[in-house]
Order: structure tokens, then C-alpha cells, then sequence
């Protein structure tokens, strides 16, 4: 990841994460290569925003392979989240999606969803330094 996509990543959580956890994702990103990630809208039912969010971070806790999982309430639509993640390995990705835990958040967040915006996978470049 080059010194401006480290920054606009940083950028990003900033606004998502309180001041500790961000410290904390900074110390992971400068020993973390990762190489995998998606950036995601999903639409929650009209009021349904919050329970959503609790849905979708109670299965993610341990994913193996996981460097960041983020997500953030879209400012200009109240019903709408953004999820950052980034990952060791697509392979990860599509293991963690199998884990028991994963799967009951996935099951709890399904009637929760309304749909789904812009959708993006994507391979973090080389970190070139910080």
C-alpha cells in the first residue's frame, strides 16, 4: 500500500473508529501486508440502520486472515453502511464466510438488508513507507 492509499485508508477509518482503535489499526497496517480487500455500500430497511450494524460486527470478531473490518454509517443516506475490509488472502475472505459465527451474523443481518450499492474488490499495492 503506497504512502497515499495508507493515508486515504487511514482517512477513512479515522472517521469510523474512535482515537484508540485507530491507534491500534495504525500499528496493525504498518506490520500488515494485505492482499485482499472490499469496500461495500449495503442498504439497511428503512429505521433498521443500527440493528444491522450490531448484526453484521457480532460474527467478526475472530476471522482468521483479517487485518480491518470497518464500518461506517453513510452521512448522506440514513439507512446505508459502508464496509471496509481488508484481508491476507481472498482465500481467507471465502473461509471466514463458513465460520459458524459468520454465518449466524449473516442469518440475523439477512432480513435486515434492503439491497446493496457500489461494490468493490481490490488488491492493496506495496507499502513504498509510511
Amino acid at each position: 500500500m503506497n504512502r497515499r492509499e495508507h493515508l486515504a485508508l487511514l482517512a477513512m477509518a479515522a472517521a469510523l473508529l474512535p482515537a484508540t482503535k485507530l491507534r491500534a489499526l495504525e500499528d496493525i497496517m504498518e506490520e500488515a501486508d494485505p492482499q485482499y480487500g472490499l469496500l461495500g455500500q449495503m442498504l439497511a430497511q428503512p429505521g433498521k440502520r443500527a440493528e444491522l450494524v450490531a448484526a453484521l460486527t457480532e460474527g467478526t470478531g475472530e476471522m482468521p486472515g483479517n487485518i480491518a473490518y470497518l464500518i461506517g454509517e453513510d452521512s448522506a443516506n440514513p439507512d446505508a453502511i459502508w464496509i471496509v475490509e481488508l484481508w491476507d488472502s481472498k482465500e481467507s475472505h471465502a473461509a471466514s464466510l463458513k465460520l459458524p459465527a459468520v454465518q449466524a451474523a449473516i442469518q440475523k443481518g439477512r432480513p435486515l438488508i434492503a439491497g446493496f450499492g457500489t461494490r468493490a474488490e481490490f488488491k492493496p499495492v506495496a507499502k513504498t513507507g509510511a
